[in-house]
């Protein structure tokens, strides 16, 4: 016979990584006039991504209520339509849209993800607010788009939850879970009780949306994790509590099961960096690690223009890129659809040698018909180049470089065209800046007219009334006529 003493059911004091968050979400006070200037732009090219996703018949089949015909009363309002919904549903709708063509902002480091992904939790749960009387303004959104920035950022810097199977947006769900819970006047010990809950329902969430041969699915997957988290921060609300050790307890712990029993590393506390580093993707909607290629291979281009060739004359590309880029955007055979290619350096360098661009309809399969593309691609080869490896996780450079060195068919080799920080990259933030207002321009011209278009661009421009505006105003701004 042998005897037990039975499991231990005490409840353990919640993991510190857990309190670091939720004490930062209460407590910390944003002073960064480069963030809260950083943010307003990010808002600007957020909403206008969103509406740009809206111009693409399958982002607009998956929006709505879920019962057709619904209107919530006081509801959170979707821009670019007409849908008025409840907070966790408004979430889902305005996080997928922002994420369809993976054109919002970004964030490279151990892990990559789309920090402005957290807007759809963060302006749902504040449109809904302010529609019942709360007094929120612009100001409160930037605030929270800051501190969702900073903590999906510094989870990011040095822990990889991609080499374990599970996607970026986890970290959507954990930020915006936390400050989608401030905002609706949880306390401190509640927001704990919200970012456990956030990790534990995380661990469901494997994906083979990056797997070899499957291909990536479309970005719904932001607007999920921006649902998920706006729900658990309701239930929280209405009583349920959180799981103290959901990160370090022996077996059942995120840490055990997923990280081999490691625990999360932090370069540094939480803050503003984030916001204050972000990328934003002003030229190209590409996959953030091939920007830069994006960009050389319209330089080569310009160059073959300029000597009487075309892409036809082309022999050999070798890219030199960073080991991300080799591990997420390096791909082999056929791509069978929209999220398949914008997420291949080699269909992106290819068609900007070709075309000398890159634009939302480059995806599309009327656009992949083109042969010159695959036959191109064919003769792309990437290489890792260290220094491009270092420097893409060094703190104060952050950059995401790309070389291309093309050889021609008769022989000749033309010049490498070295690029080594984007245009959306903070050390590029004054010659980004106009283009990337010009491209929220282009988003909104294509829902509203010239009148409106004015109306909208002299609100965002002025950033002190901007910060002043109630949140529902802002929001009907971009409402569908």
């Amino acid at each position: 016979m042998s005897v037990s003493h039975g499991e231990d059911a005490a409840r353990p004091p919640p993991d510190k990584e857990i309190q670091d968050i939720a004490d930062y979400v209460h407590n910390y006070k944003i002073e960064s006039d480069l963030a809260f200037e950083t943010a307003r732009l990010c808002l600007i090219d957020t909403i206008g991504c969103g509406l740009e996703g809206l111009r693409f018949p399958e982002c607009r089949s998956i929006l709505g209520p879920v019962v057709p015909g619904t209107v919530v009363p006081n509801g959170t309002k979707v821009p670019g339509t007409n849908y008025q919904l409840d907070p966790i549903r408004g979430a889902f709708n305005i996080g997928t849209i922002i994420r369809w063509l993976d054109f919002n902002d970004c964030w490279l480091a151990a892990e990559w993800g789309h920090p402005s992904d957290n807007l759809g939790a963060i302006l749902a749960v504040a449109d809904h607010l302010a529609r019942q009387g709360h007094p929120l303004t612009v100001k409160d959104i930037l605030e929270g788009m800051i501190k969702a920035h900073e903590i999906q950022g510094c989870l990011a810097l040095e822990n990889s939850f991609n080499r374990v199977g599970l996607d970026h947006v986890l970290l959507v769900k954990v930020a915006s879970a936390a400050v989608v819970s401030k905002m609706l006047g949880l306390s401190r010990d509640q927001t704990v009780d919200v970012v456990s809950q956030a990790f534990v329902d995380g661990q469901s969430l494997r994906t083979y949306r990056h797997a070899p041969n499957t291909g990536p699915r479309k970005s719904w997957a932001a607007g999920d994790a921006c649902s998920r988290a706006v729900n658990i921060a309701y239930l929280v609300k209405q009583g349920q509590v959180g799981l103290p050790s959901v990160l370090s307890a022996k077996t059942w712990g995120f840490y055990d099961v997923l990280f081999k029993g490691k625990a999360f590393q932090f370069q540094r506390p939480y803050g503003s960096y984030v916001m204050e580093n972000v990328l934003f993707k002003i030229s190209f909607p590409a996959e953030f690690h091939a920007q830069t290629a994006v960009e050389a291979s319209v330089t080569v281009h310009e160059k073959l223009k300029a000597i009487g060739k075309s892409s036809d004359d082309i022999q050999s590309v070798r890219i030199r890129t960073q080991e991300a880029a080799m591990r997420i955007i390096n791909k082999k055979g056929p791509l069978h659809n929209f999220a398949d290619r914008d997420h291949d350096i080699n269909y992106m360098s290819a068609y900007a040698m070709i075309y000398g661009n890159l634009h939302s309809e480059s995806y599309t399969d009327e656009a992949a018909k083109d042969p010159r593309i695959d036959a191109l691609r064919a003769k792309i080869t990437c290489v890792e180049d260290q220094q491009f490896s270092a420097e893409y996780h060094h703190p104060d450079k952050r950059s995401i470089g790309n070389a291309l060195l093309v050889t021609l068919n008769d022989g000749t080799v033309l010049d490498e065209v070295v690029v080594e920080y984007p245009v959306g990259h903070k050390r590029r933030r004054e010659e980004g800046t106009p283009l990337l207002l010009k491209k929220f321009v282009r988003h909104i011209g294509y829902h509203f007219d010239e009148a409106h278009q004015k109306k909208i661009l002299d609100t965002v421009n002025d950033a002190q009334s901007l910060s002043q505006l109630p949140v529902d105003k802002f929001t009907d701004l971009f409402v569908k006529p």
